[in-house]
């Protein structure tokens, strides 16, 4: 039988008996590599360590700390999990259990629901069987034999994949009892896994569906290690500390209301100032930049969703529609329609171009109930909305300038550290995109440029992009190390087309504009959320929506405070008085909880020399400073809008 000729990473090339399994070239290379391994590349297939190499090819060993490697090790931590729950609740039967962006889970049906304390049991199971080191075992079955076995087993959600999934014959792994339908690969054995964590149990629904079978869905993480673990369940617990949706309630900025339904955010006074100051933020840097406001009707005919694709793409995602006079209208999932329209409103000259429409313009998508959470995912929203039309040779320089857009909102708002992703077409599967190749390459290259000429590091995302066109996505990274994203500038050959756009050239001759959707927060609300876990509630005095709160020491100095409160108020500070029949002290932690920037203590001393005594809600007492010099410093922090002070 002829050897086979592996290639190494490093080029070089090694002879292996036909059969040799990856494990054993690892160890041929060295015990360290064999102690390490995860499971092994073949070209771009993963593969366990068990198996056996029939092929020349190439090979690589996928070990910690990868990316590649921690999602293998996520996955069989998810069947450590299943092993642990069916030994323990044999009337639990296991459905699916992926690895996720941040651990795993795993989905159940059974009547009962589990307990906190079960999964403290099921965590303890996890522990026995790591430390007895069970084997990830690979096996084979014909695709009706295995199906028999599974329902000898019982296992009828096991068996409903099959049916629907399993090649002739297929892949199955056993983890000590425990057997599993699945295409792997996994690590070696159990013993591998150091550092997990069950975290939390919740509903769901078999496949997503919610008038399937309930589930009940057991989430965990692990990591290679412990410190990484410990790092993790950190961030969890300072998440916890800036859940949006609680701050939302003890701050009074907003709620949601159950009359209402869920998904509708109803901004309270407190709230609807900070919204104020980004809008009008907003507005005057869109008038600097040379764009011009508009507003479209929140509803509009079906035919014009019809023309733009949404009714065939985005269906699901829609309100409506509604039936008005024999006519039928569509709640507004999207604003780009609407600029289109009034784009097509006149006949218009490359003289006009670029033309940049910017709306704050509030749409509705229907969200699931399930999935709503806070601010964050909504049913109603208003996006800060541009779309550019612009000649071909004017698209690096727009791009460009959304580009420093975006980074301006980073840089103003407070947040320092961004990642930018760059999504661009499958080219080996150009039938799934509007355009020709040409048109590709100019949007593609357009963007790329534009990063490159910026110096902005970015991820490159193959097979990322939307049928229309290809973007580039912003995302901000806050105070505790999480992504969200935030601006996306997209290039869209298809609405021009579809909607039959055109310009006057200078050649006189008709052309077709292209089309930049650009959103700088995303939406108002989702930013606002993520405003308020970065700053933990605690806003830049800019934002707050009382900067400042007088506190008399006792009703004898109530006109003075009264004197400092119009002062501050003349001044364009957001301040209130407190001269509740209240303890001095009670007074100061009451605005203290409402995380009011300053505090600011008048008494006798305070009333004769005209001056405050300043506490500051992050380091506490500041000194006495005259009234004057307290305003001019508290001007200052506004007008440049100072994240940190």
């Amino acid at each position: 039988m002829a050897d086979l000729h592996i290639t190494f990473p490093d080029g070089s090339v090694r002879e292996y008996p036909q059969g040799t399994t990856a494990l054993e070239v690892a160890k041929s290379i060295g015990p360290r590599l064999a102690a390490e391994a995860l499971v092994a590349k073949q070209g771009d297939r993963l593969i366990d360590l068990s198996t056996k190499l029939e092929s020349d090819g190439a090979i690589q060993f996928i070990t910690p700390p990868s990316a590649e490697g921690l999602e293998v090790f996520r996955h069989s931590t998810a069947h450590l999990l299943a092993a642990a729950v069916t030994d323990l609740f044999p009337d639990a039967h296991p459905g699916i259990g992926p690895p996720t962006e941040t651990g795993f889970y795993y989905d159940f049906y059974r009547e009962k629901p589990f307990t906190e304390d079960d999964l403290r049991k099921i965590e303890a199971k996890m522990q026995e069987i790591v430390q007895a080191n069970v084997p990830n075992e690979r096996v084979y079955f014909p695709k009706e034999e295995g199906l028999k076995l599974f329902e000898r087993m019982g296992e009828f959600l096991k068996c409903e994949l099959i049916q629907e999934k399993a090649e002739p014959v297929f892949s199955a792994y056993r983890t000590g009892k425990f057997l599993d339908f699945c295409r792997g690969p996994h690590i070696p054995s159990t013993g591998c896994i150091k550092a997990f964590k069950l975290l939390s149990v919740a509903g769901a629904y078999w496949k997503g569906d919610e008038h399937s079978r309930p589930m009940q869905r057991i989430y965990g993480t692990s990591f290679f290690s412990q410190k990484d673990l410990d790092a993790f369940l950190h961030q969890i617990e300072e998440a916890k500390k800036r859940d949006h949706r609680r701050l939302g309630k003890d701050l009074d900025l907003f709620s949601i209301q159950d009359d209402a339904g869920p998904g509708l955010i109803f901004w309270h006074p407190k709230g609807g100032v900070i919204r104020r100051q980004i809008e009008d933020w907003l507005r005057d840097e869109l008038t600097a930049r040379g764009y011009d406001l508009v507003f479209t009707p929140h509803a509009m005919r079906l035919h014009l969703w019809e023309t733009s694709g949404h009714t065939n793409f985005y269906r699901e995602n829609m309100f409506g529609p509604m039936e008005v006079e024999n006519d039928h209208y569509q709640l507004k999932p999207m604003n780009c329609p609407g600029h289109i329209l009034i784009y097509k409103s006149r006949p218009r000259s490359y003289r006009e171009l670029p033309m940049r429409l910017a709306e704050l313009g509030t749409v509705y998508r229907f969200e699931r109930s399930g999935v709503v959470h806070g601010l964050l995912r909504v049913r109603g929203f208003t996006q800060d909305d541009a779309h550019i039309f612009c000649m071909p040779e004017q698209l690096e320089a727009e791009v460009q300038a959304c580009v420093e857009f975006a980074l301006l909102v980073l840089k103003t708002f407070g947040f320092d550290q961004y990642q930018v992703e760059l999504s661009a077409r499958d080219p080996a599967h150009a039938e799934h995109y509007a355009g020709t190749v040409e048109e590709w390459n100019l949007a593609e290259g357009a963007l790329m440029n534009t990063l490159k000429r910026m110096n902005i590091p970015f991820k490159y995302m193959p097979g990322e992009a939307v049928f229309y066109g290809p973007k580039i996505d912003v995302k901000l990274v806050d105070a505790i190390g999480r992504p969200w994203q935030l601006t996306t500038v997209q290039f869209d050959f298809n609405l021009p087309r579809r909607f039959g756009l055109e310009y006057v050239g200078s050649d006189g001759q008709l052309r077709t504009p292209v089309m930049v959707h650009r959103a700088l927060f995303g939406s108002i609300e989702r930013f606002f959320g993520v405003l308020i876990e970065h700053y933990t509630g605690a806003f830049p005095v800019w934002l707050a929506p009382v900067q400042a709160v007088v506190v008399p020491v006792s009703d004898k100095y109530s006109d003075y405070a009264r004197e400092v409160l119009r002062e501050l108020q003349r001044a364009k500070v957001r301040a209130q008085l407190d001269d509740r029949n209240e303890k001095l002290n009670a007074r100061i932690r009451d605005a203290q909880l409402q995380k009011v920037p300053f505090m600011l203590v008048v008494g006798e001393r305070e009333a004769q020399s005209r001056s405050v005594a300043v506490r500051r809600r992050d380091t506490g007492d500041a000194g006495a400073r005259p009234l004057s010099e307290f305003i001019n410093w508290v001007r200052e922090l506004i007008d440049t809008r100072a994240a940190k002070w």
